[in-house]
């Protein structure tokens, strides 16, 4: 029989994993997800995408601020649910709550653990130059992402890859990767294993300070770097137009030829020398702007050498 589940997410990224659950069957009790935020010019409330999509589908939504009290406990426990299934919630689940459903929580984490365990693990992956990445569905306990292992699925990181391209290839993955899961966990041979103590590393929370671009990195060691940001929050640099400080965030770029000095503009085609290398930029933002290609921001802004970006 198909469980009974409760659905726990909060981004895009969840959706397809919720979409994929209730096309093969699964009953899904409730969700939870995060409470609407205000958005847009009119900063008005906007539920979560996770949250749009379960009212399509009829499933009634909770959005507790909180999972700590005996009342959000009891809640949880009137669901009557065979499990959980969790994907980017974004809030801590106390163990309590975890041991509510009869078949335990299981959260879908867009790593190869015990390889980036934390809160970015796809910017992380990119940023520190990883070969692969992939997608792990793992018994959640009360660590940072130390349960038990029950399914992976991989998948190669060209230095073409974003962020963005990453998270798009890697959700569906990971909504087939949940939805083989819970059809093991139905047939009672979901098997788990216990993950490696070695190779365990933290995908920290992107902080502003780490969003300038610096010339003075291999040239690789730059595209993974705003490959890994691209599109949000982007890495930055600054220009001198006219004598006046751009400042643009490059979201897309290859590896180029060339040297010079760091930073230094090599052609009228945007490529920037690194301390070793250079790349090409292909898709950049002005500040208050839409994202452009570096042809279209070209005819508006023509650039020569010499001119430094810093």
């Amino acid at each position: 029989m198909p469980l009974r589940l409760i659905f726990m997410g909060t981004p895009d990224f969840a959706v397809p994993t919720l979409l994929e659950l209730v096309a093969h069957g699964h009953e899904i009790a409730a969700v939870y997800t995060r409470a609407a935020k205000p958005a847009g010019r009119g900063m008005k409330l906007q539920p979560s995408p996770v949250e749009r999509e379960a009212r399509r589908l009829g499933i009634p939504v909770l959005t507790p601020a909180t999972l700590k009290t005996p009342e959000a406990l009891e809640e949880f426990g009137r669901h009557h649910a065979d499990a959980g299934v969790v994907v980017a919630y974004g809030m801590i689940l106390p163990k309590a709550i975890l041991d509510t459903p009869k078949l335990g929580c299981f959260n879908l984490h867009a790593s190869l653990l015990p390889r980036w365990r934390g809160a970015a693990p796809i910017n992380r992956a990119i940023m520190a130059g990883d070969a692969e990445s992939g997608v792990m569905v793992m018994k959640m306990d009360i660590g940072l992402d130390t349960g038990e292992v029950a399914m992976a699925e991989r998948l190669t990181i060209s230095d073409a890859m974003t962020a963005a391209d990453l998270h798009d290839a890697l959700a569906p993955l990971g909504a087939d990767l949940m939805v083989r899961a819970m059809g093991a966990l139905e047939r009672g041979r979901l098997q788990l294993t216990r993950q490696s103590d070695d190779g365990v590393t933290y995908a920290a929370k992107i902080e502003k300070a780490e969003t300038r671009i610096d010339w003075n990195r291999p040239a690789r060691m730059v595209l993974r770097h705003i490959h890994g940001l691209s599109p949000f929050p982007g890495a930055w640099c600054e220009l001198a137009i006219d004598g006046a400080p751009l400042r643009v965030k490059i979201l897309r770029c290859e590896l180029a030829d060339g040297f010079g000095g760091a930073g230094d503009l090599l052609d009228d085609r945007l490529a920037i020398a690194c301390q070793q290398g250079a790349i090409r930029i292909l898709e950049l933002q002005r500040a208050g702007k839409a994202p452009m290609k570096a042809g279209d921001f070209l005819r508006g802004t023509p650039l020569q050498p010499p001119l430094r970006l810093v």
